[in-house]
């Protein structure tokens, strides 16, 4: 099998590359870039010196259409936009991680993401592909819109006690952290060393543009979930994302029972690891994996839960579960090519 991949020298570009470049039902990767074309893959990733001998291409869709048989597009939004619709037709897959399919009411993409949004008739075909959750769609599907970082985190940490309505759907509170790679390779102020080194930031407060993908995710889990509370904050670290959520039970539940409920919930979803009671994760222990790990505890003093998910927010929040959307919607064994020990320390 080829496999393409556009926007080659990016972060979630490279890491799909680290990854598809092992895979054992990979024969060949073509990366494809906009802005640079014609020069080896290890100009922009020297330490792919003598490992990788590709040369950047530039996208060409007659081109893919004759030598692809999936494509991943690792884009900023509004790039899928216009590249996606033309492969339809075509027996291309796509995998999109720009964020412009996951949002399936057009008017609220262009609301949050403050631009226009792909045709309707797109929107349609396009499948939202975490898969603990919609695993049955994602093995059909042709076309399909890869998570967010933060909705990953966030809806498997919630996702068990939504569906069997153990929490006050309007009591939902999520404060969540990142590392500065979820910002893209291409340098900020916000993002430079000296402004975050030895700083934690608050960032797009009430208006990230993940929280409509997170309550449409949410919504499906159950219809009474309108609206949630979600904040996010950068933190002075690469890679990792943090949710830390809270929510008020509907009754009295026990710690260890909804670790219980949690275990036998992702019980068939082998990258969502279960901590043991009194036991959280951090984010260096999913560092470079495709994990999901999932901590949580009852106050009892006033009953609401708090729940601990983290992810690697290049691997399980974007690199590594396209990967694991590729595995299924090809009828492969859902671990191939991921299932390893995190990178630690």
């Amino acid at each position: 099998m080829k496999v393409g991949i556009v926007g080659a020298t990016g972060y979630g570009g490279v890491e799909l590359y680290r990854i598809l470049s092992n895979h054992p039902h990979v024969d060949e990767c073509i990366l494809y870039s906009s802005s640079e074309m014609d020069v080896p893959y290890s100009n922009s990733f020297p330490h792919l010196t003598e490992i990788s001998d590709h040369i950047l291409k530039n996208i060409d869709v007659e081109e893919i259409k004759s030598n692809v048989t999936v494509l991943f597009l690792a884009t900023p939004p509004g790039v899928s936009r216009t590249l996606s619709p033309q492969f339809i037709d075509s027996d291309v897959k796509i995998i999109d991680l720009s964020g412009d399919l996951r949002l399936k009411n057009k008017s609220e993409y262009e609301e949050w993401y403050k631009r226009p949004c792909v045709d309707e008739n797109v929107l349609e075909k396009a499948v939202y592909g975490l898969p603990e959750i919609y695993k049955a769609d994602i093995t059909k599907a042709k076309l399909l819109a890869n998570p967010g970082c933060f909705p990953t985190a966030t809806i498997l940490g919630l996702a068990p006690v939504v569906e069997n309505k153990l929490v006050n759907e309007q009591s939902i509170i999520v404060d969540a952290k990142t590392g500065v790679s979820g910002a893209g390779r291409n340098a900020s102020q916000t993002t430079h060393f000296s402004e975050v080194n030895e700083n934690v930031k608050i960032y797009k407060v009430h208006e990230h543009q993940h929280i409509p993908e997170i309550e449409q995710a949410l919504h499906t889990l159950n219809d009474a979930i309108t609206c949630i509370s979600f904040n996010t904050h950068l933190m002075p670290m690469t890679r990792g994302i943090m949710a830390t959520i809270y929510a008020s039970l509907t009754d009295t539940y026990s710690t260890e029972k909804l670790l219980d409920l949690y275990k036998d919930f992702y019980a068939d979803s082998p990258f969502v690891r279960i901590r043991k009671q009194n036991e959280f994760p951090s984010t260096k222990e999913v560092y470079g994996s495709n994990f999901c790990d999932i901590g949580l505890k009852v106050d009892e003093r006033t009953g609401r839960v708090t729940i601990v998910s983290v992810i690697d927010n290049l691997m399980k929040g974007a690199a590594g579960q396209a990967i694991q959307n590729f595995n299924l919607m090809n009828g492969f064994e859902e671990t191939t090519g991921l299932y390893h020990a995190p990178i630690y320390p």
